[in-house]
C-alpha cells in the first residue's frame, strides 16, 4: 500500500468506525440533548469537554501515525506494513482505543448523560475482546519479536509514565 493510500483509507475508516462508534451512536442515544449534570456537579461538563478535546487529538494522530509511518490503515483489511510504536504508542499499546473512549465518556459528562457511559463501559469491553483475542494474536504474527518486545513495555490500557524507546527488555 502506497503512502496516498494508507492517508484516504485511514481516512475512510476515521469516518466510518469512530465516526459511528463516537459520532452516531452517541446521537442515537441523546439527540445531544444536555441534560442535569450529572451528579449535580457541573464541573462535570468541563472535564468532558476536555476529555472530548483530548480524545480527539489522541484519534487524529493514531491515525496519521498508522498512515504515514505505518504505511496502512487501522482496518483489519487494509494493515499497516510497519509497526507504528511512536508518539502516543511509546506510552500505550492502544491511544486510538483510549481516545474513542475518552470522548465518549467526556461527551457523557458534558451532556450528564449516564446511558453514554454504561455504554463506554461496554464498548471498552468490546474493545478488549477484540483487542486481545483478534488484534494480538495477529500482529504477534506479522510482526514477530519487535511486537512482543513493544507488549512486554507497553501496557495495553493506562498508559506509562515515561516513554518506551525501543530495544532491550525494559519494564
Amino acid at each position: 500500500m502506497k503512502r496516498l493510500s494508507a492517508i484516504v483509507g485511514s481516512g475512510f475508516f476515521l469516518l466510518l468506525a469512530p465516526g459511528t462508534v463516537a459520532g452516531l451512536v452517541p446521537w442515537w442515544i441523546t439527540r445531544w440533548r444536555m441534560q442535569p449534570p450529572l451528579l449535580g456537579f457541573s464541573g462535570f461538563r468541563l472535564i468532558g469537554g476536555l476529555m472530548i478535546a483530548a480524545g480527539i487529538a489522541v484519534v487524529l494522530d493514531s491515525f496519521a501515525r498508522f498512515a504515514l509511518q505505518g504505511v496502512g490503515t487501522p482496518a483489519p483489511v487494509l494493515p499497516t506494513r510497519h509497526l507504528v510504536v511512536s508518539g502516543l504508542y511509546q506510552y500505550v499499546r492502544n491511544p486510538m482505543y483510549v481516545g474513542v473512549l475518552w470522548v465518549l465518556l467526556g461527551q457523557g459528562l458534558l451532556l450528564g448523560d449516564g446511558r453514554l457511559l454504561a455504554y463506554g463501559l461496554l464498548l471498552w469491553l468490546g474493545f478488549h475482546v477484540f483487542i486481545v483475542g483478534y488484534e494480538e494474536p495477529t500482529l504477534r504474527r506479522s510482526f514477530g519479536t519487535e511486537y512482543e518486545a513493544f507488549r512486554r513495555n507497553v501496557p495495553r490500557w493506562i498508559p506509562r509514565l515515561s516513554p518506551w524507546r525501543g530495544g532491550g527488555n525494559e519494564t
